[in-house]
């Protein structure tokens, strides 16, 4: 049975910081495109980072560049979101998200579509 968990969310003052964790089962965790798509209230899912499985080469939103990094642990099958420089904007509900495609690592992040199996979401607050 394939399962993604997140953890690692909750409240945070602006300027704050998170590390999501994205914990996997079920599948071949090593060669899966790994993103994290965040959705807020009122708002499509965007994707704000992706991984990729045996190279860890990885991609940000423009929105998230500089703040946020994307890493993995092949041998745990767990991938993090570390979060830094919060802004309220931040606030929503974030997924991690498993696909494995030929496309750009660009195209998976901004691509739902390209992922098999989801997580259930958690939700990041970012305010005073």
């Amino acid at each position: 049975q394939v399962q993604l968990v997140e953890s690692g969310g909750g409240l945070v003052q602006p300027g704050g910081s998170l590390r999501l964790s994205c914990a996997a089962s079920g599948f071949t965790f090593n060669i899966y495109t790994i993103a994290w798509f965040r959705q807020a209230p009122g708002k499509e899912r965007e994707g704000a980072s992706c991984i990729r499985g045996r190279d860890g080469s990885t991609y940000y939103a423009d929105s998230v560049k500089g703040r946020f990094t994307a890493s993995r642990d092949n041998a745990k099958n767990t991938v993090y979101l570390q979060m830094n420089s919060l802004k309220p904007e931040d606030t929503g509900v974030y997924f991690c998200a498993a696909g494995w495609s030929r496309v750009s690592l660009q195209a998976m992040c901004e691509n739902p579509r390209e992922y098999d199996y989801w997580g259930q979401g958690i939700q990041v607050t970012v305010s005073s």
